[in-house]
């Protein structure tokens, strides 16, 4: 007797602090899990410590394990531009540095030609200040990030930079994509 299993897709998004997109990631319905990690650089197994220097290469990102069937990847890219700003390289509000860098590591050719199309799209419609600087590439190794980082928010939201830089993309994710939040 088959059982019916999700079929399980991942998708890697780099969009400054990851402490911000896994917080909002593990509140959005279809997603299984969210790791807080490192991708893009040139050190192999770096660290924290290492990617802060700025010279690793890496971008601190997320790799979101979801159910296609019930979100799709256009779904976790509507959200990705909607609480990052894709406009300023290497930065996101006061966190500066190449590991805060706006970028989609697609896991398949169909996930690099929609992050693609949707760029485009996005381009189109004007709705940035400035020109989108968000890289699309394909997705080379992901380094998980220390254990202190993984839930981060939940663990540590009465915390200064959580109250006022994790828990406000939260809200935002909440509030516009209200139909997208699992139920509690």
């Amino acid at each position: 007797m088959a059982e019916n299993f999700p079929k399980i897709e991942v998708a890697i998004l780099a969009g400054g602090c990851f402490w911000c997109l896994e917080a909002v990631y593990l509140g959005a319905e279809g997603v299984h899990s969210v790791t807080s990690g490192y991708i893009g650089g040139h050190v192999d197994a770096p660290t924290y410590e290492r990617i802060c220097d700025g010279d690793t290469g890496h971008a601190e990102a997320v790799r979101i394990e979801f159910d296609p069937a019930v979100i799709g990847f256009a779904d976790l890219l509507d959200i990705f531009f909607a609480i990052h700003d894709p406009t300023t390289p290497n930065r996101q509000g006061n966190d500066v540095g190449t590991q805060y860098r706006s970028a989609i590591f697609a896991t398949t050719p169909e996930q690099e030609s929609l992050a693609r199309q949707t760029v485009a799209e996005l381009a189109r419609e004007g709705g940035f200040r400035a020109p989108i600087v968000t890289e699309i590439l394909a997705a080379p190794h992901f380094w998980p990030a220390e254990p202190y980082h993984h839930d981060y928010f939940s663990r540590n939201g009465h915390q200064p930079y959580c109250q006022y830089v994790v828990a406000p993309k939260v809200a935002k994710f909440r509030s516009k994509f209200a139909k997208r939040v699992k139920a509690t």
